[in-house]
């Protein structure tokens, strides 16, 4: 059974901004996907801010195994709703990979728990990703670095939790470094921040990046669900593991 990635895009920039729209003829969300399509194993389908609960709603999350989220102009315009919807579905076990300007989304927020703030440079200039953790299954297939003629800087601090484990390191041509590839995992669920993709230049037609979307819509998908994470029942004395005997005052009360 092939793994259900949902791609979600702001769909802002695309309406907005003309050089976007030539870029991204099919909105850059439709473009992720194509690029995901490449492999057989994903079956790729996409959603945007503008549908209805974002296109986010129980029944297609519930479908949904892993998603990848890119915003940048509309962060505000997510629901809070949505954003603890799609929470609770990491936690049970849905895969996130979050994409560039992201890194300030109410999500990426909610589930680090952090500023995720840096500081920034749109300059149109070349930043090479170095392959730091080359054993990574995201990094399967890519050479020691890979480079991209046109990118936005992104240069630490990140102010980001810190990560399970760092994939990427980037440098840019104006002599900032970023950790560019990191992982978490939250409750059961498996999470990849990949920095690249400013709205403006052509990286998610790169081949390379490609496969790094690939490789990591593999790595965060789950085949389990864990709703019992979400919730916390009361394991009442006579259902203990071994005998005990119940003693001193207590808040609650649990009918027989």
């Amino acid at each position: 059974m092939p793994i259900r990635a949902l791609v979600w895009g702001e769909n802002v920039h695309e309406q907005e901004n003309e050089f976007v729209a030539r870029t991204y003829p099919k909105g850059m969300h439709g473009q992720i996907a194509a690029l995901l399509a490449a492999d057989p194993n994903i079956l790729a389908s996409t959603a945007t801010l503008q549908e209805p609960e974002h296109g986010c709603t129980e029944a297609r999350l519930a479908e949904t195994d892993v998603l990848l989220w890119w915003g940048h102009a509309a962060h505000d315009k997510v629901d809070d709703a949505i954003v603890e919807r799609i929470a609770r579905r990491v936690w049970e076990g849905m895969g996130l990979i979050v994409l560039h300007s992201g890194h300030f989304s109410k999500i990426f927020k909610r589930l680090m728990g952090a500023p995720c703030a840096l500081h920034w440079r749109e300059a149109g200039e070349r930043e090479r990703l170095w392959v730091v953790n080359p054993g990574h299954p995201i990094a399967r297939g890519l050479p020691r670095y890979f480079e991209l003629e046109n990118e936005e800087m992104y240069g630490e601090p990140f102010s980001v939790p810190e990560p399970l484990e760092t994939v990427f390191v980037s440098w840019f041509q104006g002599g900032e470094v970023f950790r560019s590839g990191l992982t978490y995992r939250r409750g059961a669920g498996n999470i990849f921040y990949f920095r690249p993709g400013h709205e403006t230049y052509p990286t998610y037609h790169d081949r390379t990046v490609g496969q790094v979307l690939r490789n990591a819509v593999n790595w965060a998908y789950s085949p389990e669900a864990h709703a019992e994470l979400l919730s916390a029942p009361n394991t009442p004395v006579d259902k203990a593991l071994e005998p005990i005997v119940e003693r001193g005052a207590k808040l609650t009360h649990h009918p027989g």
